[in-house]
C-alpha cells in the first residue's frame, strides 16, 4: 500500500474516522484498533511478513523484560537471543544470497569451482528498518538507559506503527513508546500541519523525484551513448530523486503520525544545502547515522585502547560501510560507504587545511559558502554513482566523468526539470529553519495566501505528476 495511491487514501481516511471518533474514549481499545490497522497495512504486501515481524516484536518484549531482572552473564546471553533473533532473520532475507555469491566467486578467483544454490528469497518490505527499532530497545535495556514496559499491545504498536513502519524515521523506544502509553487528544492545530506536511511530501516524491528519475536512470543505464557532463548531469538528477522520494516519504510518515497525535523524530534537515560531507550525513537520514552513530561507532571508539587518528579513520569508515550494506546486498553499496566514509573523514580531520583561509577569505562568505554546497552536493551525488546497484556500470561512468567530455554541453538538458528542482529548493531555502516546506508556524500570513499556495501545490501535484513508483527506500 504506496503513500501515494488510492487505496492508502481511503485506508487513512477510514483509520482516521475510527481512530478519533469510535475508538478514542479507552487507550487501550485505540492503540489495539491502532495496531490492527498497523498489521492491516504491512500485510498488504504479504500477509507472510506478518510472521516476521510479529516474532521480532515477541522476542524483544520478553527478552527486554527478563533482561531489566536478570544479571551478570545471564543479561549478556539475553541479549544475544536479541541480536541472533532479529540480526538472523535480517541476515538471511537480505544478505544470504550475497554473501554466499561472494564466497563462490572469492573462492572461483583462487582457481577452484564451487556450485551453491540461490535461494529464492523475497525480501520483506521494510525489515531493515523494523529490526533496528525493535533493537534499540533491547540495547537500551541492556545500557541500563531504558525500563522494559509491561503493555504488551503498546510495545507491538511502538514496531509496527504503520506510518513509519516500512521506510522510517528509525525510532527508539525512549522516544516514541511513551506516546503510546499516555492518553492522545485531538488536536486541529497539529493535524492541520501534519495535513500541510504531507502535501509537501507528496509534491517532492511525485513531481520532483519521479521526474528526475525518468530522465536520470535513462541516462545512467545508457551511458556508453553520452558525453561525462551528460553523465554528471544524471547523477544529479538520480541524487535529487534519491532525496526527494526519501524525504518525501519521511514528510509524509511524520505528517501522518501527527494526524494521530504522534510526534515523530526529523528525519531529513535539508541536506542539499550542507556546506561540506560531515554537514550533510547529519542532515540525511538522521535516525539511521545516529542509530549507527550510538549502537556501533561510539562503542568501538571507546573500547579503543589509544585513540589514535588511524582508529578515528578505520571507526569512521567502518561505520560507513555498514551504512552503505545496510541499503543493501551488494558491493555497490560498500563501496558507496566506503567512499563516504573517506570523504567524512578527510573533511573531519583536515578541514584547517583550507584554500579559503590561506588565502583570508572569511568563512562566513556568500560565494564561499555557495561554493562549498555545490561542491558537497556534487561529490555526494558522484559517490551516489553506485546507488542504482550496477557495480561495473557505476566504475564505468566515473570514468567517463573524469574525462574531457565532461566539459561538453549536457544532452537532453530538460528546463521542466531546472523548473519543479528551482521550485521545490527555493521554498526549502527559504523553510530551512522550520519543520518542513509548508512549515508556516511564526508567519503572519492571510489566509487567502496561504490557501492559494495550497492550491497551486495541489494543481502542481495533479498537473505535473510522474508515473507512479515505489518509495525507493522500499527495496531497504
Amino acid at each position: 500500500m504506496l503513500f501515494n495511491s488510492i487505496e492508502f487514501g481511503v485506508f487513512l481516511i477510514v483509520v482516521f474516522l475510527l481512530y478519533w471518533f469510535v475508538f478514542n474514549r479507552n487507550l487501550r481499545i485505540q492503540n489495539a484498533f491502532l495496531l490492527i490497522s498497523s498489521y492491516f497495512f504491512y500485510g498488504w504486501w504479504d500477509w507472510r511478513f506478518l510472521i516476521l515481524i510479529f516474532i521480532s516484536s515477541v522476542t524483544d518484549y520478553f527478552v527486554g523484560r527478563a533482561m531489566y531482572k536478570a544479571e551478570g552473564a545471564r543479561r549478556k546471553w539475553l541479549l544475544y537471543l536479541s541480536l541472533g533473533v532479529n540480526l538472523g532473520m535480517l541476515g538471511f532475507f537480505k544478505y544470504y544470497n550475497f554473501f554466499v555469491e561472494s564466497f563462490v566467486e572469492a573462492y572461483t578467483f583462487l582457481g577452484a569451482s564451487l556450485e551453491v544454490d540461490r535461494l529464492n528469497i523475497i525480501l520483506p518490505v521494510g525489515i531493515s528498518f523494523y529490526t533496528f527499532q525493535t533493537l534499540s530497545y533491547s540495547l537500551d535495556i541492556y545500557k541500563d538507559r531504558l525500563k522494559p514496559t509491561d503493555n504488551f499491545i503498546s510495545f507491538l504498536g511502538f514496531v509496527s506503527f504503520f506510518p513509519q513502519l516500512v521506510a522510517g524515521p528509525i525510532e527508539r523506544a525512549r522516544r516514541l513508546l511513551p506516546q503510546f502509553e499516555k492518553p492522545r487528544v485531538f488536536d486541529g492545530v497539529k493535524a492541520r500541519d501534519g495535513m500541510r506536511q504531507i502535501l509537501w511530501g507528496l509534491f517532492k516524491k511525485v513531481v520532483v523525484a519521479d521526474n528526475c528519475a525518468l530522465l536520470g536512470y535513462f541516462i545512467y543505464h545508457s551511458a556508453e551513448n553520452y558525453s561525462g557532463s551528460t553523465i554528471l548531469m544524471a547523477f544529479m538528477l538520480i541524487g535529487i530523486h534519491v532525496y526527494a522520494d526519501f524525504s518525501g516519504y519521511s514528510d509524509i510518515a511524520i505528517g501522518t503520525a501527527r494526524l494521530f497525535g504522534f510526534r515523530l523524530s526529523k528525519n531529513f534537515n535539508f541536506p542539499y544545502f550542507a556546506k561540506s560531507i560531515p554537514e550533510l550525513w547529519r542532515k540525511w537520514h538522521i535516525s539511521l547515522t545516529t542509530w549507527f552513530t550510538d549502537y556501533i561507532f561510539i562503542p568501538m571508539t571507546l573500547r579503543a585502547k589509544k585513540r589514535t587518528n588511524f582508529v578515528k579513520f578505520r571507526n569512521t569508515v567502518i561505520l560507513f560501510t555498514l551504512i552503505g550494506l545496510w541499503h543493501g546486498a551488494s558491493w555497490s553499496f560498500v563501496l558507496f560507504g566506503f567512499m563516504n566514509g573517506l570523504m567524512f573523514f578527510r573533511s573531519i580531520y583536515f578541514k584547517d587545511f583550507s584554500l579559503a583561509q590561506v588565502i583570508g577569505i572569511p568563512d562566513d562568505n556568500y560565494i564561499l559558502n555557495t561554493m562549498r554546497r555545490f561542491q558537497t552536493f556534487v561529490l555526494f551525488v558522484v559517490a551516489s554513482a553506485f546507488f542504482p546497484n550496477h557495480l561495473m556500470h557505476g566504475i564505468e561512468s566515473l570514468g567517463k566523468i573524469f574525462s574531457f567530455s565532461l566539459f561538453t554541453f549536457p544532452q537532453h538538458l530538460s528546463f521542466f526539470l531546472i523548473f519543479i528542482i528551482s521550485s521545490c529548493f527555493i521554498v526549502e531555502w527559504f523553510q530551512r529553519d522550520k519543520e518542513h516546506g509548508l512549515d508556516f508556524t511564526g508567519l503572519i500570513l492571510p489566509q487567502w495566501k496561504r490557501y492559494t499556495i495550497y492550491s497551486a501545490v495541489i494543481f502542481g501535484i495533479f498537473l505535473l505528476k510522474a508515473p507512479k513508483t515505489d518509495f525507493i527506500y522500499f527495496q531497504f
